[in-house]
């Protein structure tokens, strides 16, 4: 107990003192062992009342609002989702998932930003420091505890003491003491702060979930990318090598006398223009490519080797199932963690109201106290006092009221909070299922558009060595190859990119633990 608490409890106990009641003069010692031994007869009552009053706290009611959660209004089916996939399983999107697709470097890369993103390392620390706190806020319902010891050599002033000397003005104090404040929660304040502390923290604990979500999405999403670059910077390189081939040709007729300079210069300026499309790609490769390295916790520098080796896009899966849109809410994260700060809100409004009483302290302190060591545990210097204390702001009826006005706004507030997370998951799905849904159906049209072009293109190279068109029918349709070729591995990026987007939104089967510090692990709640 610190020295203001046991200055209270001692003064409380001195004010029931029964009155005439003679202290023991001279030292403050010799006042304190008195008053240690008029507790004698009073101690049998007090104990008495113990017993109720523990009772009573352990079966009072809590006051304020008992939280229920919100029943939010959810279709029974998303508005443009594909009817086939009702029929398909549901892939789960966690690593075994990415695994699945046959990229072991990608399933390498996720297990590493799992591990040693920052990002995810922040959130995790978040959900600790939360955990704790709520750990601490749950010691509140029992009684604090606390220890204490002196040892002291004092000297009173010769005014203090006329007439004695120096060696008589000496002396030293010991003394040891435990000492126990318990709030009796009558109204349940205490309890509604745990309360609400343990939402907060399982509204950071969906934190957590929501950033291991995002990370894993925006890494898929980089890696995508980079894969698709790749195609792309292969597609142009392909076309500068074929195009490259019909200017030797053209010249080489140029030589012969069949060419004109002009076919030449119309071939060296597609040649060039292709050739120009390489370096903007290749920029644009390598800023995915650093940004993979971060989101994995490593210098762009670690991962330029490992990523710059260019590999093909995976086979995807062709139909994915949202499940129903219920399903949607009791998965997302940002939802969960809206939902958990709304029951967080609903409490303080407890915790608030309670303030409206007043709040009950029991308090109690035994100890010793001696002029000597020797002396300190001889019989009749032991100390001891218990206090019942009344205290709180239920007479500043305003404050109180205002506080709870605002607890109930704040509640409010958290309301439309979850029910805009609610739409917000629900617009986020729709848009991703119809993105990945007409990504899908653009790249099959744009597959038979490239197979055609290639095609057109092999055909008009024969057709010109033979004679049968002219140099602007080849040019053209080499133009048009590169176009549907570059166009096909935009879309296959586009295919991937929006297959995330729907894991990311759906937010299901990732991973259910986070690696922890200290090889300890911490579940998402």
């Amino acid at each position: 107990m610190s020295d203001s608490m046991m200055s209270h409890t001692q003064s409380s106990a001195r004010s029931l003192l029964p009155p005439g009641r003679p202290k023991a003069k001279g030292s403050p010692l010799g006042e304190q062992q008195a008053e240690g031994a008029a507790w004698g007869p009073f101690f049998p009552p007090l104990r008495f009342l113990l017993a109720p009053l523990v009772a009573l706290t352990l079966a009072a009611c809590a006051v304020g609002p008992d939280y229920q959660a919100p029943q939010a209004p959810v279709a029974e089916q998303y508005a443009r989702q594909d009817a086939a996939a009702a029929t398909l399983p549901v892939p789960e999107a966690d690593a075994p998932f990415w695994q699945g697709l046959g990229d072991p470097l990608l399933q390498s890369l996720v297990e590493d930003a799992l591990r040693a993103n920052h990002d995810i390392r922040i959130a995790l620390a978040r959900y600790e420091q939360a955990a704790a706190v709520s750990r601490e806020r749950r010691q509140d319902r029992f009684p604090t505890l606390s220890a204490s010891g002196e040892i002291s050599d004092r000297r009173a002033s010769a005014s203090q003491a006329p007439g004695m000397s120096r060696a008589e003005r000496d002396g030293e104090q010991h003394g040891a003491s435990l000492s126990a404040v318990w709030e009796l929660d009558f109204f349940g304040r205490v309890r509604r702060a745990v309360e609400a502390q343990q939402a907060e923290t399982d509204a950071t604990a969906a934190d957590l979930g929501g950033v291991q979500v995002a990370i894993v999405a925006e890494l898929a999403d980089a890696y995508f990318r980079l894969r698709g670059l790749q195609v792309q910077i292969q597609v142009a390189r392909d076309n500068e090598t074929n195009q490259g081939d019909t200017l030797r040709l053209i010249e080489a007729l140029l030589d012969n006398g069949r060419g004109t300079s002009f076919d030449a210069d119309r071939s060296r300026t597609q040649l060039a223009l292709t050739r120009a499309r390489i370096p903007p790609l290749e920029a644009e490769a390598a800023v995915a490519a650093h940004r993979i390295a971060v989101l994995t916790g490593r210098t762009p520098a670690e991962m330029a080797a490992v990523l710059d080796a260019p590999v093909s896009l995976p086979v995807l899966p062709t139909q994915v199932n949202a499940g129903a849109p219920g399903e949607l809410l009791r998965r997302r994260p940002d939802v969960a963690a809206a939902e958990r700060r709304l029951a967080a809100a609903t409490a303080r409004i407890g915790v608030a109201t309670a303030d409206l009483f007043p709040r009950f302290t029991l308090g109690g302190l035994i100890g010793t106290q001696a002029l000597g060591f020797g002396s300190l545990f001889e019989r009749d210097s032991e100390t001891r006092v218990i206090s019942l204390g009344v205290g709180g702001n239920f007479l500043d009826i305003g404050r109180v009221r205002a506080r709870i006005a605002a607890a109930n706004s704040a509640a409010a507030e958290n309301v439309a909070l979850y029910e805009r997370a609610v739409l917000r998951a629900m617009e986020e799905t729709e848009n991703a299922l119809v993105r990945l849904s007409r990504a899908q159906a653009e790249n099959g049209t744009l597959t038979q558009a490239a197979e055609a072009s290639r095609r057109a293109a092999n055909t008009a190279r024969l057709q010109f060595e033979g004679g049968a068109i002219n140099v602007l029918d080849v040019l053209d349709a080499e133009r048009s190859r590169l176009e549907a070729e570059d166009l096909l591995a935009q879309s296959a990026t586009r295919r991937a990119t929006a297959l995330v987007a729907v894991y990311k939104t759906l937010a299901g089967g990732w991973p259910d633990a986070l690696p922890a510090p200290q090889g300890e692990s911490v579940a998402r709640r």
